[in-house]
C-alpha cells in the first residue's frame, strides 16, 4: 500500500489538512496555486462570500484544466503527425540512398563496359594494322610475281626452243598467282569485317 502524506496548508486564510499519495511538495504547490487564485478573485470581487469565491476558483481551475487538456491533446496529435511525417521522410531518405547506390553501381558497370569496348577497339585496330602489313607484303610479292611472269613471257618469245619447259614454269607461276590472289581477297574481306566491328564498338563507346 502506498504511503499517504498529510500536509497542512493555508487556503483563503484558513488552514486545511490534505492527505494524499502525491509528494509533499506537490500538495503544497497545488494548495498555493488555489490560494493565489482565491486571493485574485477576492480582490476583484470584494462583496462575494468565501463560498462564492471558492466555487468561482474551482470553475476557473476546471476551465484552465480542460483548456490545458485540450491543448495537450492537440499537441499530442501534432506530435503523432510529426512522427508520421518523420517516418515518411526517413523512408524517402532510405529509398534515395538505395537509388544512389544503384546509380553508382550502374555507372561503374557502364565505365567497365566502356573500358572493355575500348580495349576491344584497340585490339581490332592492331589486328587491322597487322592485316594491312600482310596485304602490303602480298602486294609486293604479287608485283614480284608479275614481274617474273613478264620476264618469262619475254624469255619465251626469245627462246622458242625452250617452249615446253617455260610453259610448265609459267603454268606453275600462274597457279601461284591465283593462290596469292585468293589469299589477298580473303585478307581484304577480313579487313573490311574488322573495320565494321571497330566502327560499331566506337559508336557504343561514344
Amino acid at each position: 500500500m502506498e504511503e499517504r502524506n498529510r500536509v497542512t496548508v493555508k487556503i483563503g486564510g484558513q488552514e486545511y489538512t490534505i492527505a494524499g499519495t502525491a509528494a509533499r511538495d506537490h500538495i503544497i504547490t497545488v494548495a498555493d496555486y488555489v490560494d493565489s487564485k482565491m486571493q485574485e478573485l477576492s480582490a476583484a470581487l470584494v462583496n462575494r462570500s468565501k463560498t462564492d469565491i471558492a466555487v468561482l476558483s474551482a470553475v476557473n481551475a476546471a476551465d484552465e484544466y480542460f483548456t490545458l487538456l485540450r491543448d495537450t491533446d492537440s499537441l499530442r496529435d501534432r506530435n503523432a503527425q510529426l512522427e508520421k511525417d518523420t517516418a515518411h521522410y526517413i523512408q524517402l531518405w532510405e529509398e534515395a540512398k538505395k537509388s544512389f547506390i544503384q546509380y553508382k553501381e550502374e555507372s561503374q558497370a557502364v565505365v567497365s563496359l566502356k573500358d572493355e569496348l575500348q580495349r576491344e577497339v584497340m585490339e581490332k585496330e592492331q589486328t587491322i594494322n597487322e592485316l594491312r602489313r600482310r596485304i602490303m607484303t602480298m602486294e609486293e610479292e604479287m608485283d614480284a610475281m608479275q614481274r617474273k611472269h613478264t620476264n618469262l613471257m619475254q624469255r619465251m618469245e626469245a627462246q622458242e626452243e625452250a617452249k615446253s619447259s617455260s610453259a610448265g614454269e609459267l603454268k606453275a607461276l600462274e597457279e601461284k598467282c591465283r593462290e596469292m590472289e585468293n589469299n589477298y581477297f580473303d585478307l581484304q574481306m577480313e579487313n573490311i569485317r574488322l573495320k565494321g566491328e571497330v566502327e560499331r564498338y566506337k559508336k557504343i563507346v561514344e
